[in-house]
């Protein structure tokens, strides 16, 4: 029989995995106190939120959110990484806080949007360039096209100009030999 204390830790878990955009599933097996709080202080500075539940509740809570993707990474010791909004900042904060625990945390997968995903696909997130780098690549890549084909039409105005101003020369040149 469920105490109240768990219907109620399956509930906030049950709102947390519906609010989150993205979650990731670590294994925190072998960090002290101490490092889970600075990683924990380090995602919080990111806006990410790390949870440590048991797993049955947390796969009670993936099943009533909708998210039943979830509950084959919930084995073992198990912190779930939460955060709306952008997932590559889930992502890179989640890299960056977890780097000097290498060796001790293992990221196991987690959800983006409403897609499983694996750690390896949590590592290559994490490498992509920032939103507003990639939105100026993408708009450089537009705009280049069009930088190319004014190029080319300013060309050859220019070429034009050119001749125009050779033919005026030649003119020039033949008149002033005739009235010689």
């Amino acid at each position: 029989m469920p105490t109240d204390a768990k219907r109620q830790a399956i509930a906030e878990l049950t709102e947390l995995l519906r609010s989150s955009s993205a979650l990731a599933v670590a294994d925190y097996r072998g960090l002290k106190v101490s490092e889970m709080q600075s990683v924990r202080r380090s995602l919080r500075a990111s806006g990410v939120q790390l949870h440590v539940a048991k797993n049955r509740l947390l796969k009670i809570a993936a099943e009533e959110a909708g998210r039943p993707e979830l509950t084959s990474l919930l084995a073992g010791p198990t912190a779930v990484a939460t955060g709306s909004g952008d997932e590559t900042a889930l992502a890179k904060a989640l890299q960056e806080a977890l780097r000097p625990y290498s060796k001790v945390v293992a990221l196991r997968g987690g959800l983006l949007g409403g897609v499983a995903v694996d750690a390896a696909m949590f590592q290559q997130l994490a490498n992509l360039p920032s939103r507003d780098v990639l939105l100026g690549r993408l708009a450089g890549a537009m705009a280049s096209p069009i930088a190319g084909m004014a190029g080319v039409l300013a060309g050859n105005l220019r070429n034009l100009v050119g001749v125009l101003s050779a033919v005026a020369d030649q003119k020039r040149a033949s008149e002033g030999g005739n009235a010689a």
